[in-house]
């Protein structure tokens, strides 16, 4: 009797085994033939999901980028999905801007709920980047992190802004000052940054762009908590304001998020400043509710990567209609987390569409292959093109009398090859 319930055992392992390997072996692979199926894709939709930092320590919030995610879906599936399959949008998973959260995050969002994609991933933490290229996962998010710049499977919105040697820097912030100040030749900037890896690299390749730019750079270093800004900034102001040959620099370039933003800001000017103050952050009226919020910002120029709000194109006009009816009909202050999830969307959407019926990994990754189109909020894209150098296009705003207004407008700019070995100070 034991040797047919061993035989019966043997076979059911083998079994058990055979539909391990054909379900596990290749995460993401492809599906429709021989009866094999691709994760997250069924015969009507695609399930997709995000990752973002809407708490934190500091207080400090992208939680509108799911938000501008769920906008784009929306209006995706109310235009009859992506060739006949709706978005099923999970929603964002919250990382706290923890690291190992974002890795839980990223395996929850694989192995439990078995998205397709993730989208949008808007984070100062990547820590899920391996693991979700590993899994062969379709990944967008906003480019400012060097996870975005290399791999297969993730994508910037508006392509890599983080390169590395080989690559491209994009010239938009050192050239859009430039505008303001009446140009870059014999200009003096200083640039601050938080002490984290991604403030060491942010300070590393704005060196060299303001620098290839014909800037001075007097002071660049990334020297302030990421976490917890201090209470006494005068350590900061006094180096800074003395960088320029014992004068202040014409420029404070903060790439910092909007606490430290706050407090260095207010810090120069009650130091005297004069000089032109910019950072990639704070585009957002939200902030503009607080007096002291409102009066740190007041004359700040902020960096955009996609069309100001301020703008009456098409696209825009798309834009806010979506995030209106995403918002439940209200007219909701925008911000530029929303353009994160948004574009960040529309880009995965674009790649899919062109991937046809047939939809797997392999398929998605041979449509980015040789995708591209023109004329939105971010100006062309192109792949493999954005896994590599960012699409080039940006604007400047400025704050002034709790306004935003246009003080550099959107346009593109040639990119600077990026070279290794250019440390900051």
């Amino acid at each position: 009797m034991l040797r047919p319930i061993r035989a019966i055992a043997a076979a059911a392992a083998a079994l058990l085994l055979a539909t391990a390997c054909n379900s596990a072996a290749t995460p993401g692979d492809s599906g429709g033939k021989g009866g094999a199926t691709t994760r997250g894709v069924t015969a009507d939709a695609i399930k997709v999901g995000g990752i973002v930092s809407m708490t934190t320590a500091s207080g400090y919030s992208k939680k509108d980028t799911d938000l501008g995610a769920r906008a784009r879906y929306d209006r995706a599936n109310a235009e009859g999905g992506v060739n006949g399959r709706r978005i099923d949008y999970l929603g964002a998973e919250d990382d706290g801007q923890d690291p190992a959260r974002n890795l839980a995050a990223a395996r929850k969002l694989v192995q439990r709920e078995q998205v397709f994609a993730v989208a949008p991933m808007s984070s100062v933490t990547f820590s899920g980047a391996d693991f979700l290229e590993q899994q062969k996962v379709p990944t967008f998010g906003w480019g400012t992190l060097p996870s975005f710049c290399g791999p297969k499977h993730i994508y910037g919105f508006n392509g890599c802004l983080v390169p590395t040697p080989g690559g491209t820097l994009n010239q938009t912030w050192p050239e859009s000052l430039g505008a303001v100040l009446g140009g870059t030749k014999g200009r003096s900037v200083a640039l601050v940054a938080a002490d984290s890896d991604a403030g060491k690299f942010g300070i590393r390749t704005f060196t060299q762009g303001f620098t290839a730019a014909g800037y001075t750079v007097s002071y660049a270093k990334a020297a302030v908590p990421a976490v917890s800004p201090p209470s006494d900034w005068s350590a900061y102001t006094k180096e800074i304001l003395r960088s320029n040959g014992g004068k202040a620099p014409d420029a404070v370039v903060s790439v910092m998020q909007t606490p430290q933003n706050i407090g260095l800001f207010t810090a120069l000017k009650r130091a005297g400043f004069k000089g032109v103050i910019s950072d990639p952050t704070d585009y957002d009226p939200g902030l503009l509710t607080k007096d002291a919020t409102r009066q740190a910002l007041d004359g700040v120029h902020v960096l955009l990567q996609f069309e100001p709000f301020e703008s009456t194109s098409p696209a825009m006009q798309q834009f806010k209609e979506d995030i209106r009816k995403a918002a439940g009909g209200k007219d909701v202050p925008l911000n530029m987390h929303m353009m994160t999830g948004y574009m960040s969307a529309d880009l995965f959407l674009a790649i899919a569409r062109k991937a046809g019926k047939e939809l797997t990994v392999e398929s998605f990754q041979q449509a980015a292959a040789s995708f591209s189109d023109t004329g939105t909020l971010v100006g062309d894209r192109a792949e493999p093109k954005g896994q590599k150098e960012s699409f080039g296009c940006g604007a400047l705003v400025r704050l002034r009398n709790g306004r935003y207004e246009v003080a550099s407008p959107f346009r593109c700019y040639p990119p600077v090859p990026f070279a290794q070995g250019v440390s900051s100070k």
